[in-house]
C-alpha cells in the first residue's frame, strides 16, 4: 500500500494555486454567492402559501388540499436529505448546491404553468427534492466557514439574509397574485420569474463558489486532509464500494450521537408550529386584509424571525463564552417558550378584524424576534460540534431527513382540525372578501399546531445540559485521532 507523505504542520503555501478563496472588496465571493443561494431558497419556499388563495380558488382546493401541498414537498424533501450527506462526502459542495438549485428552479416553473392539482402536487415533490440537496449542503459550508466561537453569529447571517429572500419572495407572490402580466395570471408569472432568477443563481455558483474543505486548511486540520479531497475534486468520485463503506460509516457515527438525538426529537414537535404559519397569508385574508395588508403583516413577521435568529446566535456566542455547557441550550428554550404567550395572543387574543392592523403588526414582529432563536443559537452550532468535520453535512441531512418528515404532517394536520374539528368549509365560504367564520376556524385549527408543539419543545431541551458536553469532547477525540492517522 503507496504510504502517504508526512506533513509536519498545515501551511497554505502547499495548497494549489486554483484553491486559494477569491474575494471581492475583502468578502469572500464564495460566502456572497452561498448567501445569495439561501435568499433564492426561501423566496422559493415563500412562493405557494403565499398565493395559497388564489391557489385554492384556481384549482378548487380547501386548506386541507393545500396543507398535502406542503405536506408533499416536506416530507419528499426530508426523506432525500440523507443524499445531500452522501454527495457531500464525494463531491464538492459547490457541485451539489449547484445540482439542487437547477432542479428547484425547473420545478417551480413547472408548478407556474400546472393546470391540474395533481401537476401541482407532483412538481411541488420535485421542488423538495431540489431543496433536500441545497439545504445541508447550505448549513455545513457555513459551519466549515465560520470558528466555534462566532458559529452562532454565522448562522443567524445565513437565516437573516434568507430571510431578506422569503420576505421578497412573500411579498412578489402576494402583490402579483391580484394582477396579470403577459395575459397569464399574477401568481403564475410569479413562479416563473423566481425559477429564472434561481438558474443563473445555480450556475454562479457552480462557476465561482470554493469549498471551503478545498481553500483553507484551518478547517480541516492536515494538508493531507485538504489534498486528498482535492485530488477527489468532486469530479471522479470514489469506487463504487468505497463511497457505499464511507457513507455508511458516516451515518452510523452521526446516529450514534445522543445531541444528535435530542435535538431531532425536539425538532420533531418543535418543527410543527412552522409548517403551520404557512397558513398566515391565508388567515388575514380571511380576516378581511387586502393583498397588500397582508404581505406587510407576513413581511413584518419574517424580518422579526431573521433579525430574532441573527440575535439569538449572536447572544448565545457571547453567552457560550461563559457557559460553554449551557448557554446555547438556555437560549433555545427561552426561545421556544416565548411562542406559547405570543400564539395565543395573537390567535385568541386579538380581535379578529381590519381595525387592528398594527395591533397585528406588532404581535408579530415581537413574535418572530423571540421564537426564531433555536435553529442559529442552538441546533446548528451545536451539531457543528459533535461530530468529526466530514460528517458535517451528513448531520445536517440526516436532522433535515427527521425532523421534517414529521413536521411535514402539521399542514395537512391544520386542515383536517380547521376542517373537522371547527367547522370550516371551503365550499360555503367566500375567499373574496373574507370570512369571519373561515378565520375564527383556521385561527383555532392554528393554535392547536403551536401552543403544544413549543411547550413539549421546551421541555426536550432539557437533557442537553448533561449530554452535550460529553459528546463534544468526543467528537475532538475523535477528529485528533483521524489526523494522527492520516499523518502515519
Amino acid at each position: 500500500m503507496r504510504q502517504r507523505p508526512r506533513h509536519p504542520s498545515p501551511s497554505l503555501s502547499t495548497y494549489p494555486a486554483k484553491m486559494k478563496a477569491r474575494t471581492i472588496f475583502g468578502f469572500s465571493i464564495s460566502l456572497i454567492l452561498i448567501n445569495m443561494a439561501s435568499i433564492l431558497e426561501k423566496a422559493d419556499e415563500n412562493l405557494l402559501p403565499a398565493v395559497y388563495k388564489e391557489v385554492s380558488e384556481a384549482f378548487n382546493a380547501g386548506p386541507t388540499e393545500l396543507g398535502y401541498l406542503t405536506f408533499i414537498m416536506n416530507f419528499v424533501q426530508s426523506a432525500s436529505s440523507p443524499l445531500a450527506g452522501i454527495l457531500s462526502l464525494h463531491y464538492d459542495r459547490p457541485t451539489v448546491l449547484s445540482m439542487g438549485t437547477v432542479c428547484w428552479a425547473i420545478s417551480t416553473a413547472a408548478v407556474g404553468v400546472s393546470q391540474h392539482f395533481r401537476q401541482l402536487a407532483f412538481w411541488r415533490a420535485v421542488n423538495g427534492f431540489g431543496l433536500a440537496i441545497v439545504i445541508p449542503a447550505l448549513q455545513s459550508f457555513i459551519a466549515d466557514s465560520y470558528k466555534d466561537g462566532s458559529r452562532g453569529t454565522g448562522f443567524g447571517i445565513l437565516s437573516l439574509v434568507g430571510a431578506i429572500g422569503g420576505i421578497g419572495g412573500g411579498i412578489l407572490a402576494t402583490v402579483m397574485a391580484g394582477q396579470e402580466f403577459l395575459g397569464m395570471p399574477g401568481w403564475r408569472f410569479a413562479f416563473l420569474m423566481m425559477a429564472s432568477v434561481s438558474l443563473i443563481i445555480g450556475l454562479l455558483v457552480y462557476l465561482f463558489v470554493d469549498d471551503p474543505r478545498k481553500t483553507s486548511p484551518m478547517h480541516l486540520g492536515t494538508d493531507v486532509d485538504s489534498n486528498k479531497f482535492y485530488q477527489l475534486g468532486g469530479k471522479a468520485g470514489l469506487p463504487r464500494i468505497s463511497l457505499w463503506r464511507d457513507s455508511f460509516v458516516a451515518m452510523k457515527s452521526v446516529m450514534k450521537v445522543q445531541t444528535f438525538r435530542i435535538i431531532v426529537l425536539q425538532g420533531i414537535i418543535g418543527s410543527l408550529p412552522w409548517t403551520a404559519i404557512v397558513f398566515f397569508t391565508m388567515w388575514f385574508q380571511l380576516i378581511g386584509f387586502d393583498h397588500k395588508s397582508s404581505a406587510a403583516l407576513n413581511s413584518l413577521f419574517s424580518i422579526g424571525c431573521a433579525t430574532g435568529s441573527f440575535m439569538g446566535g449572536f447572544i448565545a456566542d457571547r453567552l457560550s463564552r461563559i457557559y460553554p455547557d449551557s448557554a446555547r441550550v438556555m437560549c433555545a428554550q427561552f426561545s421556544a417558550f416565548m411562542g406559547i404567550p405570543f400564539s395565543l395572543i395573537l390567535l385568541t387574543v386579538i380581535p379578529q378584524s381590519v381595525d387592528y392592523w398594527y395591533t397585528y403588526a406588532a404581535t408579530l414582529l415581537l413574535m418572530g424576534l423571540t421564537i426564531s432563536w433555536c435553529a442559529s443559537c442552538a441546533n446548528n452550532p451545536m451539531f457543528a460540534v459533535v461530530v468529526p468535520r466530514k460528517h458535517r453535512t451528513m448531520i445536517y441531512a440526516f436532522d433535515r431527513a427527521f425532523e421534517g418528515s414529521f413536521s411535514s404532517l402539521a399542514a395537512p394536520a391544520v386542515g383536517l382540525v380547521t376542517e373537522r374539528i371547527y367547522g370550516y368549509d371551503s365550499k360555503s365560504i367566500s375567499l373574496a372578501n373574507g370570512s369571519p367564520q373561515g378565520a375564527l376556524a383556521l385561527s383555532r385549527g392554528l393554535l392547536t399546531m403551536t401552543i403544544i408543539p413549543f411547550g413539549v419543545c421546551v421541555l426536550f431541551y432539557s437533557p442537553l445540559y448533561i449530554v452535550f458536553k460529553k459528546d463534544r469532547e468526543n467528537a475532538k477525540m475523535a477528529s485528533s485521532k483521524e489526523q494522527d492517522l492520516e499523518l502515519t
